[in-house]
């Protein structure tokens, strides 16, 4: 087994065991689904205007909940300095330690948003959509959420910081990820809001790793 797969493996199961693993951001989810008819009313017209949206709000603030142990714990014991000097990159060891996180949340997540936002009153036929917004977003919530807990590596308080670091960064893919499902509700060209989805998971992918692995350089110095 390569040491890609290994460390996989190890983050996954970290981030699987982390904090309750995904079953508290999927029940926090799922609250925030129950909640929201009791703020809004229950008509159903009402709530099928605001579903796609509050899933996404939902979704955002679910991943949130085990943003702040995704560097800590390895912070604390020793780990993360074992880690940086291995023969695997640290850039690359921070993708794969998000790419581990969004398989362990983001992805039951994704899978919960569809039955939430169909609870919520919209229609059946959005599910597909509300599936791969939510997939692409998770991935984007992952990748720029790593950067927020990787700055605030031995802060006080470090998870309301990390809170506030990656809010701002999760305003493009809920703009986005909204825009695109509102589009295809309404019977518009839904692609670019997609595409731009798409594009800034990608991006994160690509440049959230080399942010990360400067912090966690910096918080180790």
């Amino acid at each position: 087994m390569s040491r890609l797969s290994v460390l996989l493996a190890r983050e996954t199961a970290l981030a699987w065991g982390r904090g309750g693993g995904p079953l508290v951001a999927v029940g926090f989810y799922a609250g925030v689904a129950t909640l929201l008819p009791l703020a809004v009313g229950s008509e159903p017209e009402r709530l099928a205007a605001v579903a796609p949206g509050a899933a996404w709000v939902a979704l955002a603030l679910a991943a949130l909940l085990s943003l702040d142990r995704l560097f800590e714990r390895d912070f604390e014991d020793g780990a993360l300095d074992l880690l940086t000097l291995s023969a695997v990159p640290l850039e690359l060891v921070c993708a794969v330690k998000c790419l581990a996180q969004w398989l362990a949340t983001g992805l039951p997540l994704a899978l919960a948003a569809p039955l939430a936002a169909i609870a919520l009153g919209a229609e059946p036929r959005l599910a597909p959509l509300v599936l791969a917004c939510a997939a692409l977003g998770g991935l984007a919530f992952s990748f720029t959420g790593g950067i927020g807990a990787a700055l605030s590596l031995g802060a006080r308080r470090g998870g309301l910081l990390t809170a506030v670091i990656v809010l701002p960064l999760f305003v493009p893919p809920v703009i986005f990820g909204g825009g695109a499902l509102a589009a295809f509700a309404g019977g518009l060209p839904w692609s670019a809001g997609f595409a731009l989805l798409g594009a800034y998971a990608a991006a994160a992918a690509a440049l959230g790793p080399l942010a990360m692995a400067a912090a966690c350089r910096n918080a180790l110095s």
